[in-house]
């Protein structure tokens, strides 16, 4: 396998907050970036010295984009595998289709988990309303989540009584819907995993983290479980990366049952927002090990330099009447960084940022982001 040194260039299937936290590493690695993604004025636009404003699915676009590269690497993992197929003809894609295709949709992703011997929650695939009811009367209280395109909540009802099923059939109106069973949770996890183009492979230490409506609220590192849990949580999420042929990295979110049972909830062939403490918190953090992964070069280690935790800002935060929120107050916490993402509209439930901040346990460094986040809400 063919080394990508830096001076070459690294292209970006998707130019989010994720792309370009990822190219800024490779900037400072002397690498040069160039962008694909549907919005001129994605976050990762600034970064590059290239921009293509295309369609994910643009077969023609991604071909010609793939010429101006050495390298590319995805920051969404809803790119159309076609697109992937065609540019891997002219530059390495990682990951490449094969893995994307299985992962981009809950359906196939839930399929082959539990072919493999995954331990996954029971589940049904319904393709219409009347699918929906027999789900829920097999699985008894359960969620209901598109195939695709729903994140961070979206595409998502749950179905507690038969009260629910009109709001969860409705999914099925524009999307196959994935039936899964409620489980009591004694929290969630996540692992990271960075697998090299030459087959070197190494782990982040496993994140605790917490979900407001389904969306992170925030995440501390390492996660505050026994030292068998974390080494679970870990070979499993190793074993999957590797049974998929994963080159760069693959984050797997893992359910903790009430009986200390670790089942996985999904997996995300990216960057992952429970490990942007990897920043501050290690030797290198996710976004240099995309870039070490996919151009071949050493893994960095991933050693703990101190623990970490983040907290998620979302356009909520920011006044309808334009202005910024209350920074100033909220970096009077020592040691919390402020990392805005450079999207121009705050939404709601737009992820915009993120707070963060090191300590000498997990929970301090939580603690930190949290009265740092605080500061910001009306008083």
């Amino acid at each position: 396998m063919t080394t990508i040194l830096p001076g070459s260039t690294i292209g970006f299937l998707g130019g989010g907050q994720l792309a370009r936290m990822a190219a800024l590493a490779a900037r400072a690695m002397g690498f040069e970036v160039h962008v694909l993604d549907p919005d001129p004025d994605c976050p990762a636009a600034a970064i590059a010295s290239h921009v293509v404003t295309a369609r994910y699915d643009d077969i023609a676009a991604a071909t010609a984009f793939a010429r101006t590269c050495d390298v590319i690497t995805l920051d969404i993992e809803q790119v159309a595998t076609e697109s992937i197929a065609a540019a891997s003809v002219h530059a390495p894609v990682h990951p490449g289709a094969a893995p994307i295709h299985i992962i981009q949709d809950r359906g196939r992703q839930k399929a082959w988990l539990q072919q493999h011997g995954f331990p996954v929650a029971p589940f049904r695939i319904a393709h219409a309303p009347h699918e929906v009811e027999q789900a829920w009367q097999v699985l008894g209280r359960s969620i209901a989540k598109t195939t695709s395109g729903g994140y961070d909540g979206r595409g998502q009802a749950r179905i507690r009584s038969v009260h629910d099923l009109p709001a969860a059939s409705a999914l099925t109106e524009s999307a196959t819907v994935v039936v899964e069973q409620w489980i009591e949770l004694a929290g969630e996890l996540s692992v990271m995993v960075a697998r090299s183009s030459t087959g070197e492979v190494r782990t982040f230490p496993v994140s605790w983290n917490h979900h407001d409506n389904g969306v992170l609220a925030w995440a501390m590192t390492p996660a505050p479980v026994s030292d068998t849990t974390t080494e679970a949580a870990i070979a499993l999420a190793s074993s999957i990366a590797a049974q998929l042929g994963i080159v760069g990295l693959l984050a797997v979110e893992l359910f903790v049952t009430m009986d200390d049972t670790l089942m996985v909830n999904e997996l995300a062939p990216r960057p992952h927002n429970t490990f942007h403490a990897t920043e501050r918190a290690c030797l290198t953090s996710q976004f240099e090990q995309q870039v070490r992964a996919v151009c071949g070069l050493p893994l960095g280690s991933t050693a703990l330099l101190s623990a970490g935790a983040i907290v998620n800002l979302l356009g909520d935060l920011w006044p309808t009447s334009g202005e910024q929120p209350a920074w100033n107050r909220a970096l009077e916490v020592n040691g919390v960084r402020l990392h805005l993402y450079g999207k121009k509209v705050a939404k709601p439930g737009r992820k915009m940022g993120h707070l963060s901040a090191v300590g000498p346990t997990p929970e301090a460094a939580r603690d930190a982001v949290l009265d740092a986040f605080s500061r910001l809400l009306p008083q």
